[in-house]
Protein backbone atom coordinates (compact mmCIF):
# COMPACT_ATOMS: atom_id res chain seq x y z
CA UNK A 1 0.00 0.00 0.00
CA UNK A 2 1.38 3.64 -0.71
CA UNK A 3 1.68 6.05 2.02
CA UNK A 4 0.90 10.14 1.47
CA UNK A 5 3.69 12.56 2.36
CA UNK A 6 2.74 15.93 1.79
CA UNK A 7 5.64 18.46 1.25
CA UNK A 8 4.85 22.21 0.90
CA UNK A 9 7.62 21.43 -2.25
CA UNK A 10 6.22 20.52 -5.56
CA UNK A 11 7.62 16.97 -6.91
CA UNK A 12 9.18 18.90 -10.02
CA UNK A 13 11.77 20.96 -6.97
CA UNK A 14 12.63 17.83 -5.19
CA UNK A 15 14.15 14.64 -5.47
CA UNK A 16 11.46 11.59 -5.86
CA UNK A 17 10.08 9.65 -2.81
CA UNK A 18 11.13 6.60 -2.30
CA UNK A 19 9.06 3.61 -3.49
CA UNK A 20 5.92 3.07 -1.54
CA UNK A 21 5.30 7.06 -0.90
CA UNK A 22 3.68 9.46 -2.46
CA UNK A 23 3.83 12.96 -3.38
CA UNK A 24 1.26 15.55 -2.26
CA UNK A 25 2.09 18.83 -2.39
CA UNK A 26 0.58 21.17 0.35
CA UNK A 27 1.39 24.46 1.27
CA UNK A 28 -1.46 25.51 3.18
CA UNK A 29 -4.09 25.80 0.56
CA UNK A 30 -6.85 23.03 -0.40
CA UNK A 31 -6.01 20.09 0.87
CA UNK A 32 -4.45 17.85 -1.91
CA UNK A 33 -5.82 14.71 -1.05
CA UNK A 34 -7.59 12.70 2.29
CA UNK A 35 -5.65 13.97 5.72
CA UNK A 36 -6.34 10.54 7.00
CA UNK A 37 -4.17 8.96 4.69
CA UNK A 38 -1.10 11.47 5.23
CA UNK A 39 1.39 9.10 6.41
CA UNK A 40 4.48 12.05 6.95
CA UNK A 41 3.34 15.89 7.30
CA UNK A 42 6.03 17.87 6.20
CA UNK A 43 4.92 21.49 7.95
CA UNK A 44 4.88 24.36 5.47
CA UNK A 45 7.61 27.16 6.03
CA UNK A 46 6.54 30.79 7.75
CA UNK A 47 3.01 30.06 7.25
CA UNK A 48 1.71 30.61 10.84
CA UNK A 49 0.73 28.25 13.46
CA UNK A 50 -3.04 28.38 12.12
CA UNK A 51 -1.97 26.48 8.91
CA UNK A 52 0.45 24.46 10.64
CA UNK A 53 -2.48 22.84 13.19
CA UNK A 54 -4.75 22.49 10.07
CA UNK A 55 -4.90 19.23 9.05
CA UNK A 56 -3.62 17.87 12.34
CA UNK A 57 -6.75 16.20 13.73
CA UNK A 58 -7.18 14.79 10.50
CA UNK A 59 -4.36 13.17 10.25
CA UNK A 60 -5.37 9.65 11.93
CA UNK A 61 -2.69 7.79 9.83
CA UNK A 62 0.26 9.64 10.56
CA UNK A 63 3.46 9.18 11.91
CA UNK A 64 6.18 11.49 11.45
CA UNK A 65 5.42 15.63 11.77
CA UNK A 66 8.76 16.95 10.27
CA UNK A 67 9.10 20.83 10.55
CA UNK A 68 11.34 23.12 8.66
CA UNK A 69 12.48 25.75 11.56
CA UNK A 70 14.40 24.49 14.55
CA UNK A 71 10.79 25.68 16.62
CA UNK A 72 8.38 23.63 17.06
CA UNK A 73 6.15 25.62 19.51
CA UNK A 74 4.14 26.38 16.34
CA UNK A 75 3.08 22.74 16.38
CA UNK A 76 2.80 21.35 19.86
CA UNK A 77 -0.66 22.68 20.55
CA UNK A 78 -1.63 20.51 18.33
CA UNK A 79 -0.12 16.84 18.91
CA UNK A 80 -2.27 16.00 21.85
CA UNK A 81 -4.83 14.54 19.59
CA UNK A 82 -2.56 12.26 17.46
CA UNK A 83 -2.22 8.28 17.61
CA UNK A 84 0.56 7.43 19.97
CA UNK A 85 3.84 7.09 18.61
CA UNK A 86 4.22 10.14 16.33
CA UNK A 87 7.50 11.46 15.98
CA UNK A 88 7.70 15.44 15.56
CA UNK A 89 10.91 16.31 13.86
CA UNK A 90 12.61 19.39 13.77
CA UNK A 91 15.14 21.46 10.98
CA UNK A 92 18.14 21.02 13.06
CA UNK A 93 20.95 21.76 10.45
CA UNK A 94 19.08 23.84 8.32
CA UNK A 95 19.14 27.46 10.03
CA UNK A 96 22.47 27.50 11.91
CA UNK A 97 24.36 28.96 9.42
CA UNK A 98 21.84 31.99 8.61
CA UNK A 99 20.64 32.50 11.90
CA UNK A 100 24.09 33.00 13.63
CA UNK A 101 24.85 34.88 10.20
CA UNK A 102 22.29 37.40 11.50
CA UNK A 103 23.15 37.25 15.33
CA UNK A 104 26.57 38.41 14.40
CA UNK A 105 25.34 41.26 12.01
CA UNK A 106 22.53 42.58 14.49
CA UNK A 107 25.53 42.54 17.68
CA UNK A 108 27.81 44.44 15.01
CA UNK A 109 25.92 47.34 13.77
CA UNK A 110 24.46 47.78 16.85
CA UNK A 111 27.87 47.95 18.50
CA UNK A 112 29.28 49.83 16.02
CA UNK A 113 26.09 52.79 15.02
CA UNK A 114 25.00 51.38 11.88
CA UNK A 115 21.44 52.36 12.55
CA UNK A 116 22.65 55.96 13.05
CA UNK A 117 24.99 56.52 10.21
CA UNK A 118 21.89 54.87 8.12
CA UNK A 119 19.79 57.88 9.71
CA UNK A 120 22.62 60.23 9.64
CA UNK A 121 22.59 60.01 5.70
CA UNK A 122 19.34 60.78 5.45
CA UNK A 123 19.66 63.87 7.17
CA UNK A 124 22.87 64.60 5.54
CA UNK A 125 24.59 64.20 9.13
CA UNK A 126 28.28 63.34 9.36
CA UNK A 127 28.26 61.14 12.49
CA UNK A 128 31.54 60.50 13.37
CA UNK A 129 32.85 59.69 16.66
CA UNK A 130 33.92 57.00 18.83
CA UNK A 131 31.89 53.52 18.99
CA UNK A 132 31.48 50.59 21.10
CA UNK A 133 33.60 47.01 19.45
CA UNK A 134 32.92 43.62 19.37
CA UNK A 135 36.76 42.72 20.45
CA UNK A 136 37.32 42.41 24.08
CA UNK A 137 34.01 41.91 24.75
CA UNK A 138 32.22 39.44 27.09
CA UNK A 139 29.48 37.98 25.11
CA UNK A 140 26.71 35.31 26.80
CA UNK A 141 24.68 32.79 24.47
CA UNK A 142 21.67 32.00 26.14
CA UNK A 143 20.12 28.76 24.57
CA UNK A 144 23.56 26.98 23.76
CA UNK A 145 22.13 24.00 21.15
CA UNK A 146 23.62 23.73 17.52
CA UNK A 147 22.32 27.34 16.88
CA UNK A 148 24.15 28.67 19.69
CA UNK A 149 27.11 26.54 18.96
CA UNK A 150 27.08 28.25 15.19
CA UNK A 151 27.11 31.78 16.71
CA UNK A 152 30.08 31.03 18.79
CA UNK A 153 31.77 29.71 15.76
CA UNK A 154 31.06 33.02 14.05
CA UNK A 155 32.39 35.24 17.06
CA UNK A 156 35.89 33.38 17.18
CA UNK A 157 37.81 35.71 14.50
CA UNK A 158 36.45 38.59 16.74
CA UNK A 159 38.78 38.65 19.64
CA UNK A 160 35.56 38.34 22.03
CA UNK A 161 37.52 38.58 26.11
CA UNK A 162 35.06 35.43 26.77
CA UNK A 163 32.31 33.83 25.45
CA UNK A 164 29.45 32.72 28.33
CA UNK A 165 27.41 29.21 27.36
CA UNK A 166 24.42 28.84 29.16
CA UNK A 167 21.58 26.27 28.26
CA UNK A 168 18.61 24.61 30.57
CA UNK A 169 21.01 21.60 31.93
CA UNK A 170 24.97 21.97 32.28
CA UNK A 171 27.42 20.37 30.62
CA UNK A 172 30.83 20.31 29.20
CA UNK A 173 31.71 20.63 25.47
CA UNK A 174 35.00 21.05 23.90
CA UNK A 175 35.13 24.66 23.94
CA UNK A 176 34.41 24.67 28.07
CA UNK A 177 31.26 24.86 30.19
CA UNK A 178 27.83 25.37 29.27
CA UNK A 179 26.20 26.67 32.35
CA UNK A 180 22.63 25.59 33.11
CA UNK A 181 19.85 28.40 33.17
CA UNK A 182 19.23 28.61 36.96
CA UNK A 183 22.97 30.28 36.99
CA UNK A 184 22.11 33.33 35.07
CA UNK A 185 21.67 35.65 38.30
CA UNK A 186 25.05 35.24 38.67
CA UNK A 187 26.40 35.26 34.95
CA UNK A 188 24.24 38.05 33.40
CA UNK A 189 26.37 40.77 34.99
CA UNK A 190 29.34 39.96 33.38
CA UNK A 191 28.28 40.22 29.65
CA UNK A 192 28.41 43.12 27.41
CA UNK A 193 26.25 41.25 25.06
CA UNK A 194 23.87 38.42 25.36
CA UNK A 195 22.24 37.13 22.99
CA UNK A 196 19.21 34.91 22.99
CA UNK A 197 18.89 31.98 20.75
CA UNK A 198 16.89 29.27 22.78
CA UNK A 199 13.35 27.16 21.57
CA UNK A 200 10.25 28.66 22.87
CA UNK A 201 9.07 26.32 25.98
CA UNK A 202 6.77 26.47 29.11
CA UNK A 203 10.51 27.16 30.73
CA UNK A 204 11.68 29.62 28.88
CA UNK A 205 8.39 31.98 27.99
CA UNK A 206 9.20 34.81 29.38
CA UNK A 207 12.20 33.90 30.45
CA UNK A 208 14.17 37.38 29.85
CA UNK A 209 11.91 39.24 32.14
CA UNK A 210 12.05 42.28 34.33
CA UNK A 211 14.75 40.26 36.80
CA UNK A 212 16.73 39.12 33.86
CA UNK A 213 16.82 42.61 32.15
CA UNK A 214 17.94 43.85 35.33
CA UNK A 215 20.74 42.16 36.12
CA UNK A 216 22.39 43.07 32.49
CA UNK A 217 25.00 45.52 33.12
CA UNK A 218 24.80 48.96 32.24
CA UNK A 219 24.84 49.65 28.37
CA UNK A 220 25.10 45.91 27.71
CA UNK A 221 23.11 45.00 24.05
CA UNK A 222 20.37 42.52 24.11
CA UNK A 223 20.20 40.45 20.98
CA UNK A 224 17.21 38.25 20.61
CA UNK A 225 17.23 35.51 17.66
CA UNK A 226 14.65 32.78 19.58
CA UNK A 227 11.31 33.62 19.25
CA UNK A 228 9.72 36.98 20.59
CA UNK A 229 7.92 35.48 23.70
CA UNK A 230 11.10 34.30 25.08
CA UNK A 231 11.41 38.06 26.29
CA UNK A 232 8.77 40.16 27.89
CA UNK A 233 8.15 42.67 25.60
CA UNK A 234 7.29 45.68 28.89
CA UNK A 235 10.38 44.78 30.90
CA UNK A 236 12.01 45.31 27.60
CA UNK A 237 11.24 48.42 26.73
CA UNK A 238 11.19 49.71 29.86
CA UNK A 239 15.03 49.18 29.81
CA UNK A 240 15.50 51.03 26.54
CA UNK A 241 13.29 53.97 27.34
CA UNK A 242 15.79 54.41 30.44
CA UNK A 243 18.66 54.12 28.11
CA UNK A 244 20.29 51.44 30.35
CA UNK A 245 20.05 48.83 27.66
CA UNK A 246 19.99 48.36 23.72
CA UNK A 247 18.55 45.84 22.05
CA UNK A 248 18.42 43.83 18.35
CA UNK A 249 15.53 41.44 17.85
CA UNK A 250 14.93 39.54 15.16
CA UNK A 251 11.80 38.30 17.03
CA UNK A 252 9.27 40.41 18.71
CA UNK A 253 5.58 39.63 20.88
CA UNK A 254 3.51 40.65 19.25
CA UNK A 255 4.97 39.73 15.74
CA UNK A 256 4.64 40.79 13.12
CA UNK A 257 5.19 44.16 15.08
CA UNK A 258 2.13 46.55 14.62
CA UNK A 259 2.14 49.46 13.28
CA UNK A 260 2.29 52.34 15.65
CA UNK A 261 3.87 49.96 18.77
CA UNK A 262 6.41 51.56 21.25
CA UNK A 263 8.91 49.13 20.25
CA UNK A 264 9.07 50.42 16.49
CA UNK A 265 10.27 54.26 18.24
CA UNK A 266 12.02 52.89 21.38
CA UNK A 267 15.68 54.71 21.79
CA UNK A 268 18.36 51.86 21.20
CA UNK A 269 16.49 49.19 19.62
CA UNK A 270 17.83 47.78 16.17
CA UNK A 271 14.42 45.48 14.32
CA UNK A 272 14.93 42.79 12.27
CA UNK A 273 11.47 41.20 10.55
CA UNK A 274 12.31 37.62 11.92
CA UNK A 275 14.46 36.72 8.80
CA UNK A 276 17.12 34.94 10.71
CA UNK A 277 16.40 31.31 8.58
CA UNK A 278 15.01 33.04 5.74
CA UNK A 279 18.34 33.07 3.06
CA UNK A 280 19.04 31.73 -0.22
CA UNK A 281 20.75 28.82 1.92
CA UNK A 282 17.26 27.56 3.42
CA UNK A 283 16.01 25.85 0.31
CA UNK A 284 18.92 22.66 -0.55
CA UNK A 285 19.52 22.65 2.97
CA UNK A 286 15.70 21.78 3.91
CA UNK A 287 15.22 19.39 1.01
CA UNK A 288 18.15 17.45 1.78
CA UNK A 289 16.51 17.23 5.17
CA UNK A 290 13.53 15.66 3.55
CA UNK A 291 14.99 13.78 1.25
CA UNK A 292 17.42 11.76 4.22
CA UNK A 293 14.10 11.95 6.64
CA UNK A 294 12.04 10.12 3.78
CA UNK A 295 14.80 7.89 3.16
CA UNK A 296 14.83 6.56 6.50
CA UNK A 297 11.35 6.76 7.10
CA UNK A 298 11.11 4.48 3.85
CA UNK A 299 13.55 2.04 5.09
CA UNK A 300 12.01 1.90 8.73
CA UNK A 301 15.33 3.86 10.25
CA UNK A 302 15.71 5.69 12.95
CA UNK A 303 14.69 9.36 12.12
CA UNK A 304 17.43 12.68 12.88
CA UNK A 305 16.02 15.49 14.76
CA UNK A 306 13.34 13.61 16.82
CA UNK A 307 12.19 15.91 19.34
CA UNK A 308 9.51 14.37 20.88
CA UNK A 309 7.47 11.09 20.35
CA UNK A 310 3.81 11.29 21.41
CA UNK A 311 2.45 8.92 24.00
Amino acid sequence: MTADIWIPFRAEDVEGPPEGLAHRFWDGGEYPADPADCAFYVVPYMKGMEVALRPLPAMKSVRVVQTLSAGVDHVTPGLGGLPSGVRLCNARGVHEASTSELALTLILASLRGIPGFVDGRRQEEWRSGFYPALADRTVMIVGYGSIGAAIEDRLAPFECARVIRVARSARTTERGAVHAFTELPALLPQADVVVVSTPLTEQTKGLADAEFLARMKDGALFVNVARGAVADTAALLAELESGRLTAALDVTDPEPLPAGHPLWHAPGVLISPHVGGSTSAFLPRAKRLIAGQLTRFAAGEELANVVLTTG
